[in-house]
């Protein structure tokens, strides 16, 4: 065991007038499994950057072994699988090769395939095995599972948590809470972390933001009390003072000694008021700067004229005259929330595609509603140039609800200047969830609608289709995801 010291870490991008991280500390193990969260945007990938030395910086980073990102850069991926791996580590043994492919549920035999003839899952898979050969490796794992259906990322996670350590960047909570023993996160004005899974570190957040509020809410009505009795008293310190120079009363003179007293007595009384006052004031400045307020999105979906939009009987589809799914029968109605799982490559983006109107080749039957109005959320994240200005107009969206609905999913104002192509691949996703969110149709067609999505905008999401339920059909392999919004399952 060994450790990874980070000491007075500072870091920002030329084009860019804050700071990414400012002056942060702190030490993790090389034994950790550490899942790493946080919104899109705040540094994970650059953090892991960073620990490759792709950056310059201010600060110290100091670890006694080396480290290997994850996704490794393939240079040619025509080549053979085999040479591949000898290219990451020519000195492993063999059998130790196929002990990791085995754990990962893939048959030796593919390393006499090229790369490139491999599934994503299937490339995800030997990376993996490859980089977990070299010895005294230090492995930053960033987002794995985007190209993982859900036996692929069970797979993957009981192997990862056979593992000594690693860092894990990682938006999946099922994936995460199998096989992380810490959880590093970063906040809005901190790093930090924290022993146990995803599970286990969200209760704790959820514990202290709600501490916090409860605290901030008590400060709140502790300083209007104090504000209160500080004017009251200085109120009757100011008039006990004025009756120093009132009339006799029975022919006698006030007391004005005495009554100086009583007034300055009041006015000390009124300032340590204050005092108390603005040390409520501090501490209550404190608290809340961690809580991401999970504002509430809002989705606008339009009703139907009949209660079936869509049926499907014996349909097929094709690639290359190749049937790709067969036989499968189904309807769509009001209000259903209908997720399509499968292993990758079983037909389900092919089956969106369709549904879409694109040109895929079919047998059977498919009936689609008159009129029927779709809203697409594609799986990638192409973007064109241009900023979000530009977006919206191209696509006939409301700029203000558009913007409003990402500053809500985390963006900060900044952002809105910067031209598309710069966005992380969460933040290009998230364009594509903003743009679907501001159409008014009658279904929504989301294709693996989460890839690169953090945590905290899945539970807004979550909570949006939970609350004002469109009909939708959704591709996700995301197990919880699918497990709070699904109404039915189509099984590829």
């Amino acid at each position: 065991m060994s450790q990874i010291s980070i000491s007075h870490l500072s870091f920002n991008y030329e084009s860019s007038c804050e700071n990414i991280f400012e002056d942060v500390s702190f030490t993790i193990d090389t034994n950790w499994k550490l899942g790493f969260i946080g919104r899109n945007g705040r540094g994970k990938t650059t953090f892991l950057k960073l620990l490759m030395g792709l950056y310059d910086y201010s600060g110290v980073i100091a670890a006694a072994v080396d480290f290997e990102y994850f996704p490794f850069a393939i240079k040619n991926p025509s080549q053979l699988t085999r040479t591949l791996v000898d290219e990451i580590y020519p000195d492993y043994p063999l059998w130790e090769l196929q002990r990791e492919l085995s754990l990962l549920n893939l048959d030796a035999a593919l390393l006499e395939r090229p790369f490139s003839s491999l599934s994503r899952g299937e490339q995800t898979k030997v990376l993996l095995a490859a980089l977990f050969l070299k010895p005294n490796q230090f492995l930053l794992i960033d987002e794995p599972t985007n190209h993982l259906d859900l036996e692929g990322r069970r797979v993957v996670s009981q192997y990862l948590k056979k593992k000594p350590g690693f860092i894990l960047v990682s938006h999946d909570r099922t994936f995460l809470d199998n096989c992380v023993d810490h959880v590093l996160s970063i906040n809005k004005m901190n790093i930090e972390i924290q022993k146990g899974n995803y599970s286990s570190w969200l209760l704790n957040k959820q514990r202290q933001d709600q501490f916090e509020c409860n605290q901030n809410k008590k400060l709140k009505q502790e300083i209007d009390q104090l504000k209160t009795a500080a004017k009251r008293t200085e109120n009757w310190s100011n008039a006990v003072e004025k009756s120093k120079n009132g009339q006799r009363v029975s022919g006698l003179r006030p007391d004005r000694g005495h009554i100086g007293h009583q007034s300055a007595k009041m006015m000390k009384r009124s300032k340590s008021l204050e005092k108390r006052q603005q040390k409520n004031i501090e501490s209550k400045e404190k608290l809340m700067k961690n809580i991401d307020w999970n504002d509430s999105l809002k989705i606008r979906p339009r009703a139907y004229q009949k209660e079936r939009l869509i049926s499907a009987n014996h349909l097929s589809l094709y690639y290359d005259d190749r049937p790709i799914l067969n036989d499968l029968n189904f309807t769509i109605n009001q209000g259903d929330r209908i997720a399509i799982v499968g292993p990758n490559g079983s037909g389900k983006s092919s089956l969106l595609k369709l549904l879409l109107g694109q040109p895929i080749s079919f047998s059977g039957n498919l009936e689609l509603g008159s009129q029927l109005q779709l809203s697409h959320i594609p799986q990638d994240t192409d973007l064109p140039t241009g900023d979000l200005r530009d977006f919206s107009r191209c696509q006939g969206i409301d700029e203000s609800l558009f913007k409003t609905i990402l500053r809500k999913l985390g963006f900060n104002r900044e952002q809105f200047e910067k031209n598309l192509t710069s966005f992380s691949e969460g933040q290009k996703k998230k364009v594509y969830l903003a743009r679907s969110l501001c159409q008014s149709v009658h279904l929504y067609l989301w294709d693996e609608p989460l890839n690169y999505i953090d945590v905290l905008s899945r539970l807004q999401i979550e909570e949006l289709l939970l609350q004002t339920p469109p009909t939708m059909i959704f591709v996700e392999h995301d197990r919880s995801f699918i497990d709070h919004i699904a109404t039915k399952i189509i099984e590829l």
